[in-house]
């Protein structure tokens, strides 16, 4: 816990220092190479191409020779998003939703590539009664964040499979929000019934047996088809220094291509990142778990994240209805 906390005092004072006109991330010389760079990412499985690209270095061997490459950790989206709109960070992985509400707020972003597919799990607290989604009427459930990828998924299959709604839209249930390495804990203390739940920590939970499988992936919203992980760059970026988005996007790809072939030796890093960022050791058998509700990829399909947004937009999570046009930029995967 003391990391995280860290880690969010980091992240302010570097948007502070972004406001004040620094551009400690973005240095160039005169031929317009970037000396300095910073990716971002959070420490769920979804994001294991961060955490790989990171361990073996492969950015460096895909951008011009010299430059720096920094690594920066978050708990949200709405605080990467915030990141990549200063300029404190050039790149990184980050769920559709933070990308898609930022985008339909104005931020000039691209999604360059996908992460990964899957990983979202509905998880129900032991003790707590509930043996179905029809139980959930009055019961409380977290998410990350108020509009977070995994919140939508949530709230898009109880209203349209169930007739349920969260308090936010004058419904049943009551939506709280915390990170989700701290969701065996709220279970244990019986603060919440319901989580909606990225791996690994879906995995963790059924481990430590305060939770159980409601919904698993294949049969939340949008399971297996939305990236649960998208790679996202300021437009800005894209106009001035598409080269640099290739070397990015390059090492991204490798990265991906490193976990399909090497799943074992992925799957440790994973293990290794995740303890180095939020102080939480997983079992080898938690991630083994977590690996097969997951697919790594970096394709991304436009037209999976637009009905999204429309769920999302139905949800009341958005004010106007979404227009996607221009969001996505696959260029950079050729």
């Amino acid at each position: 816990m003391k990391k995280w906390l860290t880690i969010v005092a980091l992240a302010v004072m570097s948007l502070v220092l972004a406001a004040c006109g620094s551009d400690a991330g973005a240095n160039s010389d005169d031929s317009g190479s970037t000396e300095e760079i910073t990716i971002g990412y959070f420490p769920n499985i979804n994001h294991v191409a961060g955490m790989v690209a990171e361990t073996k270095d492969m950015y460096s061997e895909t951008l011009p020779d010299g430059t720096k490459v920094n690594y920066q950790y978050f708990p949200d989206g709405s605080s990467f998003m915030t990141a990549i709109e200063t300029g404190d960070i050039q790149g990184g992985l980050v769920g559709p939703g933070p990308a898609m509400n930022h985008f339909t707020s104005g931020a000039e972003i691209n999604v360059v590539a996908a992460g990964s597919t899957g990983g979202t799990v509905i998880m129900a607290r032991e003790g707590a009664g509930i043996d179905s989604p029809e139980d959930l009427a009055g019961k409380t459930f977290v998410s990350p964040r108020v509009g977070c990828t995994h919140d939508v998924q949530f709230e898009t299959m109880m209203k349209e499979e169930f007739g349920i709604t969260s308090d936010r839209i004058d419904g049943e249930m009551k939506h709280v929000t915390g990170k989700p390495a701290t969701y065996a804990s709220l279970f244990e203390t019986k603060n919440v019934d319901v989580a909606t739940v990225p791996e690994p920590w879906a995995s963790s939970i059924e481990e430590q047996g305060s939770g159980k499988v409601l919904v698993d992936t294949p049969d939340v919203a949008f399971g297996e088809t939305l990236p649960a992980a998208v790679f996202v760059t300021s437009q800005k970026l894209v106009d001035e220094n598409p080269d640099m988005v290739e070397s990015i996007v390059e090492a991204h790809k490798k990265a991906t291509d490193f976990i399909n072939e090497n799943p074992e030796e992925a799957k440790q890093i994973a293990i290794d990142k995740i303890k180095d960022i939020t102080d939480q050791e997983l079992s080898k058998e938690v991630i083994d778990r977590a690996w097969e509700r997951i697919d790594f990829t970096y394709d991304v399909n436009e037209e999976n994240l637009q009905k999204f947004a429309d769920s999302s937009y139905d949800l009341e999570f958005l004010k106007e209805k979404p227009d996607l046009t221009g969001l996505v930029d696959t260029s950079f995967l050729d």
